[in-house]
């Protein structure tokens, strides 16, 4: 069985989001309460956190579609999540658009939940947001960037620290042999509806706040963490990036690795079907198809 992979290839963001989704043929999010988690980590500009007009235009898409409603939810780290809201015009952002907006970092501690998954990197395990355990669909958006402490890259995978609870992070980022197998795990607590990555700017060296930029041009969407995830890597590696993406195939990288163990998406490229709006776009994820197979 095949997981559809949208990718179109586009400077245009509100086109790009629009014809993305409608390129994977669903709708998961009709009559939904939806849980909207985008990249907050930090204010940076794009691609250090989600775009605006992203997250406008996943509102209005995620409404059209017959959402019953539309909540952002996110956690930043290490700085303020509050501060952030505010830098990035959030708090305006949902009041504008008839969203509702939860500050994982405010909730109480009776709305944090443990999870310990069997063979977990987490010694005692790790807290997630109740909203994110209650949700019934979630959709994430995610940046394509290189992550410089560790990580190696941040994705759809990535995005999942920010369910967690703060205190949770001295042992992540402590444990450098572990991290990115730990990243991973923390994807076992959840199932995302759909996933929208905003790949019209990457970072290719450097990250997660700042770092070198080049354009990719290309919107992608599915269901599929591990194959958002790798055809990422594969536009890095197209555009040129840093030897820990160079070096590595895509499927030896340790978040996809662990990912694949865990169940949590495809075990291999040629399980990806790819699905594009136009002949640029179908030239331009040929290309990208070809890395991804080669790895």
């Amino acid at each position: 069985m095949k997981t559809k992979v949208a990718f179109v290839k586009t400077s245009d963001r509100q086109y790009g989001i629009r014809k993305s989704i409608e390129l994977l043929g669903i709708n998961p999010v009709k009559g939904q309460d939806v849980l909207l988690k985008p990249n907050f980590n930090t204010a940076d500009p794009f691609p250090g956190s989600t775009h605006n007009d992203t997250l406008i235009n996943l509102i209005l898409n995620i409404k059209n579609m017959g959402s019953k409603s539309v909540t952002v939810a996110d956690r930043s780290g290490p700085v303020d999540t509050k501060e952030v809201l505010k830098k990035k015009g959030i708090y305006d952002i949902c009041k504008r658009f008839e969203a509702g907006l939860i500050n994982f970092e405010e909730l109480p501690e009776k709305h944090w939940i443990r999870i310990k998954p069997s063979k977990s990197h987490w010694n005692y395990g790790f807290d997630v947001a109740k909203p994110v355990l209650d949700s019934k669909c979630i959709v994430c958006t995610c940046c394509l960037k290189t992550h410089g402490y560790g990580g190696v890259f941040t994705m759809s995978l990535k995005l999942s620290v920010g369910i967690t609870h703060k205190k949770n992070m001295s042992e992540l980022h402590s444990s450098f042999i572990s991290m990115r197998k730990m990243i991973a795990e923390i994807n076992q607590s959840y199932n995302p509806s759909l996933i929208v990555m905003d790949a019209l700017e990457a970072f290719v060296d450097g990250g997660p706040m700042t770092g070198s930029k080049k354009r990719a041009d290309v919107i992608l969407a599915g269901t599929d963490r591990i194959a958002i995830d790798v055809t990422g890597l594969a536009i890095l590696k197209y555009l040129g990036s840093n030897s820990s993406i160079m070096n590595k195939k895509i499927f030896h990288q340790e978040q996809i690795a662990r990912a694949v163990e865990l169940g949590l998406g495809i075990t291999k490229p040629e399980e990806i079907e790819f699905l594009t709006d136009s002949n640029e776009s179908g030239s331009y994820c040929r290309e990208i198809s070809k890395i991804l197979l080669k790895g």
